[in-house]
């Protein structure tokens, strides 16, 4: 890949890098089908839609404006150096760099530790259910050794969990909470699951999706766990 593949862009958010205004670059590509992916349109890889220099020029017209570009996808990371290197031009710009990743590929997060500010790291489940939800039978392995690999660097993060209930309890919730807390995350954020391609046959409603929010036990368990817990409905 000569250049790097930018399929969707977001100018302005609040909630994308933690307390800081920002741009969200969305990158072509991912090694993942997950059941419950809200941008389908950028797993496979194919040509960007933005042409990545006029990006680059409207970012710097967002300087002062702006305090962060995050990057997320796809998986950013899938498109190894040349989105590295485009990080690093963007962070020359004074932005600090963000990163939403679901830990795939972790030599590759090694390689952008310099440039990346921030991640949020993806926990899709529990290992025995990453299979049925994302199609990879390694995927768990690379997101925890993509953990291990920015707990490294003393950089911020979170671990976030998408709760969808058809791969997700809360007794799974609960048991994933009480493991990264033994590997020592602090920031943890619970969000959750919206139906986008539901068909009849898989479908799921309000009340299974609302289910680990109601809990007041479960939130009180999970909360204690951790410095700070977001759950994001």
């Amino acid at each position: 890949m000569r250049e790097i593949q930018i399929g969707g862009l977001v100018s302005f958010t609040t909630i994308d890098y933690p307390g800081k205004l920002a741009a969200v670059l969305f990158l072509v590509g991912c090694p993942l089908r997950c059941a419950y992916c809200s941008n389908p349109h950028l797993i496979g890889v194919h040509d960007g839609e933005y042409d990545p220099e006029k990006v680059f020029e409207w970012l710097k017209s967002r300087v002062g404006k702006l305090e962060a570009v995050v990057f997320s996808g796809g998986e950013a990371l899938m498109q190894g150096g040349v989105a590295i290197e485009y990080m690093r031009r963007v962070r020359e710009l004074g932005f600090a760099i963000g990163l939403h990743t679901n830990g795939f590929y972790p030599e590759t997060l090694a390689q952008a530790a310099d440039v990346v500010d921030w991640i949020g790291l993806d926990c899709k489940a529990r290992r025995d259910k990453y299979p049925a939800l994302v199609g990879q039978n390694v995927a768990y392995d690379h997101m925890m050794r993509s953990l291990d690999v920015w707990q490294s660097t003393g950089k911020d993060y979170e671990v976030r969990i998408t709760c969808d209930p058809r791969f997700v309890s809360k007794m799974d919730l609960m048991e994933i909470a009480n493991d990264l807390h033994a590997r020592g995350v602090k920031k943890f954020a619970v969000q959750k699951y919206i139906p986008h391609f539901e068909d009849s046959e898989h479908n799921t409603t309000p009340e299974m999706r609302a289910q680990f929010f109601n809990d007041e036990n479960l939130r009180k368990s999970v909360d204690a766990l951790f410095d700070s817990v977001v759950w994001r409905e």
